[in-house]
């Protein structure tokens, strides 16, 4: 029997992916490759057993099981989750929340309502939105897309960064979560591949063939903003969120 596993595309995955497919346990695996909010459909439906999904989403499974040591987080700015907005955030009217995320959207209601002190009027988005965020109307925009966007507004507000403020915490947006219980054995092979990309940044860029000139932000980005082990202080930070959702 194979496990079927729902992985995000984003950049910031590659260091997981490249394990995964440098190890034999690819044989073992059926992988997909989803954005945040399609992963996290496909665990809660049982469509697949695994995924890397946005934290928010815990509380909905029936049951559910973090299974690594690693995961998706930040300490400080992250710089691939923000709200982008040409007003400062006392004038924003609206918030437009990217249809790619969970984990980001339930963190921009719990800073503007316990940290921000702001009533914004939320709406999800859907495709094409990033052209519509003008005046008094902000957005939440995640992933790779965020790379270029920032220097388009005139105030951008890395949401780690926000948390990290209001709560002195890091943030976790993204874990391995099972919603069954999955062979130890298993788990354990699980863990050490993904560990191998996250120790070996160069080779996942290599493997990847980056372009020499978004190679070193690419580095910088994953180095220094992603945090992937899931430390004690992370999983607090993850029941603080939860709390608070």
């Amino acid at each position: 029997m194979k496990y079927k596993i729902s992985a995000v595309s984003y950049a910031n995955t590659y260091p997981f992916l490249y394990g995964l497919k440098k190890n034999s346990i690819i044989d073992k695996i059926d992988l997909s490759l989803d954005y945040p909010s399609a992963c996290a459909e496909k665990l809660m439906n049982n469509q697949v057993d695994i995924g890397l999904v946005p934290v928010a989403i815990l509380p909905q499974l029936k049951e559910h099981y973090i299974i690594s040591d690693y995961c998706i987080g930040a300490v400080g700015k992250v710089k691939s989750v923000l709200l982008l907005s040409d007003v400062p955030l006392t004038e924003i009217k609206t918030i437009l929340l990217d249809y790619q995320s969970k984990t980001s959207i339930n963190l921009t209601k719990v800073l503007a309502k316990n940290y921000w002190n702001i009533q914004p009027h939320f709406e999800e988005a859907t495709a094409g939105f990033e052209t519509t965020i003008n005046q008094t109307t902000a957005g939440v925009i995640i992933g790779d897309r965020t790379f270029n966007l920032s220097k388009k507004y005139n105030f951008v507000y890395d949401l780690a960064e926000e948390w990290e403020k209001f709560t002195g915490l890091p943030f976790v947006f993204a874990c391995w979560v099972a919603n069954k219980k999955i062979a130890p054995d298993f788990i354990k092979q699980f863990n050490e591949a993904i560990g191998i990309g996250v120790v070996n940044i160069p080779l996942v860029l290599d493997f990847y063939a980056i372009e020499n000139e978004k190679k070193t932000e690419l580095y910088a980005y994953l180095t220094n903003n992603i945090s992937y082990t899931l430390t004690e202080n992370k999983r607090n930070a993850i029941k603080k969120f939860l709390e608070l959702l």
